[in-house]
């Protein structure tokens, strides 16, 4: 059976609901990153940083896996599927898909702040201060903020160079370190970015570009998928 990693961004849940990490003005749901998505940010202000990904999680909570979230759910009837996702919305496991590598963190996941590698999930939406971790400190939420190492990066790239086929999903490739993962394919490998804004790509003759959202074109190179790999 043909390995597949899939690489999402925030394209593909847009049509769920979700916004895009920024606006075109920089801010991000009205704020300044730094302040939302940073230890410095969290240092300065906790209580403001909880309350946006309460709302975060709120709103993620509110919405369903659209079109594209449930295609590749689908595809890992005929492929071995591993979906690497800059996302923090848990669409992809609503959906059905089995093996998720979260590269950011996820919402519905809280963790120690002196302890890394105490993660709980959260009841319900929110997260509040006084709400601690079994060492005595105040839980955060499990987001990998700007400034902070990618865990699971080690492992997405050892998915990516096993994988026979890559498909890029709603990402324009511009955050690293997630944006460098298409480098560590196999030399001639098939590669399809769904996008319908399609990012800067280097030229590449196994390099398929499919100008569609994420609704219509996962589904569309799944049938592809099928016939040329079945």
């Amino acid at each position: 059976m043909k390995r597949v990693v899939v690489l999402t961004g925030a394209g593909i849940s847009v049509e769920s609901g979700i916004r895009t990490f920024r606006d075109s003005d920089g801010l991000w749901e009205g704020h300044d990153v730094m302040e939302v998505a940073s230890p410095q940010g969290w240092a300065a202000n906790q209580e403001l940083v909880m309350d946006f990904y309460n709302q975060r999680r709120k709103q993620a909570m509110a919405v369903q896996p659209n079109l594209g979230h449930f295609a590749l759910a689908e595809l890992e009837k005929d492929f071995e599927v591993t979906i690497v996702t800059q996302n923090v919305d848990g669409l992809h496991e609503r959906a059905g898909s089995s093996r998720v590598i979260h590269l950011h963190g996820e919402l519905s996941k809280v963790r120690s702040s002196v302890d890394e590698s105490i993660v709980f999930e959260l009841e319900g939406w929110e997260l509040k201060s006084g709400d601690l971790c079994p060492k005595g400190s105040q839980l955060r939420p499990h987001i990998v903020w700007f400034g902070e190492m990618v865990p699971m990066m080690d492992v997405a790239i050892a998915e990516v160079r096993r994988a026979d086929i890559l498909l890029v999903v709603g990402t324009s490739l511009v955050v690293y370190p997630a944006a460098s993962l298409m480098s560590y394919t196999r030399a001639g490998i098939p590669k399809y970015v769904i996008d319908p804004k399609m990012p800067e790509l280097p030229k590449d003759s196994m390099l398929y570009c499919v100008e569609e959202k994420a609704s219509t074109g996962v589904a569309k190179v799944a049938d592809e998928l099928r016939k040329r790999y079945q």
